[in-house]
């Protein structure tokens, strides 16, 4: 394939929309265009990612292993493929991969919760004793915090749950938005005995605020004088979500570990301002009960970092006990629109669980896809030390394009060559200059990486690439993108080039890139996990056929393919 060509075709990318954060905004806030558009086919559904069989799906909620089976409950609107009627889906799993579908666990059906049982979490207490936390919206329309106990704690899939008559638990007060109060995280036990969880809040000067509130029997919760943390960059933060890290190694930790010499703790926020998620890393001090984070920008969360910087939000982890791991779901959600959904009859998915721990430097945190999902591996192919010069590419045969996992390392032989970094971009400024500088634009070191879901000719195509730049003081900076506009034919879906800052010691001049292609969902890991990012994507040539995935190059200097594994995967058992 002439080169030539690729680059006539990219050039072609529409330009920069200073509007993109807003296109991003929770699905059923978008309207609907005038004239709907028909993308109803069964292509677009996954083939291993966690979806219901039909309806809306939003928030992971209270993920567990309880008595050695998963259980994943979700925000699921039983009736419709758009957002309402709000209540808690729930299904069960082995080995978090194959999914069985049970009852609905959370319907309204009280006072407390009569307008919905939103997002919160679940707990595991002393006796092996699962309880829920989630948050209703009440008579009034405010929201409120009630608990949910197992009907039979023997029955083996906690079919049925009971809610108590002294729902609710907590309610705003004093000087909080009662309609901005939500999504109780995982509780913990501190070392005086008593439980605590936070949730998130909104106060009347629209500052946001994760109040902590403590409990020793899990009935009667009294609010902390203090919240566990404060900002004032965002008017509301929810879906809150507090755990500890390990120092040392992949191992996993539980709620409730309390050793802040061989601990840090992870404060995650769903800013409401933009949806996105972003994370904190810094120490808990339990005897004040407030997080202490070690980096916090001058309380600006822009410059915070994030799970994931695409289609990702509302994430929740859980400390798997017999693993010993910390596992963290996500929502994605779709990039069509409500009225295509409908047609469809099905909106929303969950990412492919993934694998938390903190990095060596004790900085940011790594995700990777669960050792399970390995288990789906088909066909494979490799490839290695390929040269691709500039211009180069090469095409991955072999494995279905549309269902795929690929494993990829490069390696930049000149790396000390890299063009020196727009000094105008910030931290916050990734996914701009991946608006700014596309694939067709032709750098020193990158663009180079995947061109994913694309046809022949590279009319459709998402291209995942790095770019690498030197600063100013000599640094080395990879930006990674995931850029979707030229992902499809279908007019007026949701487009953007996602980016984000890869933090990566490019001493050794070698970068890796894996990429999980499921239809009409990608996600991509750089630098082993320390920048993800999942697109959503709707190519018309997916249901014609005639997929293909290509590796290239089109920075001046050569990049080598040091080792290239594909495998063809396997649908997965899901509901």
């Amino acid at each position: 394939m002439a080169w030539l060509s690729f680059i006539s075709l990219l050039l072609c990318l529409p330009a920069f929309r200073n509007d993109g954060d807003e296109f991003f905004r929770r699905h059923f806030l978008n309207p609907d265009p005038e004239k709907a558009f028909s993308i109803a086919s069964k292509q677009y559904r996954t083939a291993f990612h966690f979806q219901p069989p039909q309806n809306w799906i939003n928030d992971p909620n209270g993920p567990m292993l309880y008595n050695g089976i998963y259980h994943l409950f979700y925000q699921y609107n039983p009736f419709s493929a758009k957002w309402g009627n709000i209540t808690w889906g729930h299904s069960i799993s082995g080995d978090l991969i194959n999914w069985t579908p049970l009852d609905i666990a959370l319907r309204p059906s009280d006072p407390f919760d009569l307008h919905g049982c939103w997002s919160g979490s679940t707990t595991i207490l002393p006796g092996n004793k699962p309880i829920i936390l989630y948050t209703g919206i009440n008579e009034a329309g405010y929201n409120v915090q009630n608990i949910a106990l197992p009907k039979n704690i023997s029955d083996p899939f906690l079919l049925e749950w009971v809610k108590p008559p002294y729902n609710p638990v907590m309610i705003a007060a004093d000087g909080f938005n009662a309609t901005q109060f939500r999504d109780p995280s995982t509780c913990w036990q501190g070392k005086d005995g008593f439980w605590r969880t936070t949730v998130g809040a909104e106060d009347f000067e629209m500052k946001a605020k994760a109040l902590l509130y403590k409990s020793e029997d899990f009935m009667r919760w009294t609010r902390a004088e203090r919240p566990l943390f404060s900002t004032n960059s965002s008017s509301m933060i929810e879906c809150v979500d507090f755990f500890p890290v390990s120092v040392k190694g992949k191992r996993g930790l539980g709620s409730s570990s309390t050793d802040s010499v061989e601990a840090k703790y992870v404060l995650k926020m769903g800013v409401f301002d933009n949806t996105h998620d972003y994370y904190l890393i810094g120490r808990y001090m339990e005897e004040l009960d407030e997080f202490i984070p070690e980096n916090a920008f001058e309380d600006d969360h822009r410059l915070w970092a994030r799970y994931d910087y695409g289609s990702f939000y509302a994430s929740k982890t859980f400390f798997d006990a017999e693993k010993k791991r910390r596992i963290l779901w996500a929502w994605s959600n779709e990039s069509d629109t409500i009225s295509d959904d409908i047609v469809k009859g099905w909106a929303g998915l969950q990412i492919v669980p993934r694998t938390v721990w903190l990095d060596d430097n004790g900085k940011q945190l790594v995700q990777w896809p669960i050792r399970e999902l390995e288990s789906l591996r088909l066909k494979k192919v490799e490839l290695k030390h390929i040269e691709l010069s500039e211009g180069g590419v090469v095409e991955i045969k072999g494995v279905k394009a549309s269902q795929a996992d690929i494993e990829m390392e490069f390696e930049i032989p000149e790396f000390r060559k890299a063009e020196l970094m727009n000094h105008e971009w910030k931290l916050d400024d990734a996914q701009m200059a991946c608006h700014q500088m596309d694939a067709s634009i032709r750098g020193s070191i990158g663009p180079f990486g995947l061109l994913v879901l694309a046809s022949h000719n590279l009319e459709e195509h998402t291209a995942i690439f790095f770019r690498v730049f030197r600063s100013r003081t000599g640094d080395y900076i990879v930006l990674m993108c995931s850029d979707q506009r030229k992902s499809s034919l279908w007019p007026e879906l949701y487009k953007p080039a996602f980016g984000g800052f890869v933090p990566v010691d490019m001493k050794e001049g070698r970068i890796s890139l894996r990429t999980l292609i499921d239809h009409s969902v990608i996600e991509s890991f750089g630098g082993g996990g320390r920048t993800c990012i999942t697109a959503r994507v709707y190519p018309k040539l997916l249901l014609a056929g005639g997929i293909h995935t290509y590796v290239f190059n089109n920075g001046s200097e050569t990049v080598k393919i040091r080792k290239l594994q594909a495998w063809e995967m396997a649908k997965a058992r899901i509901n």
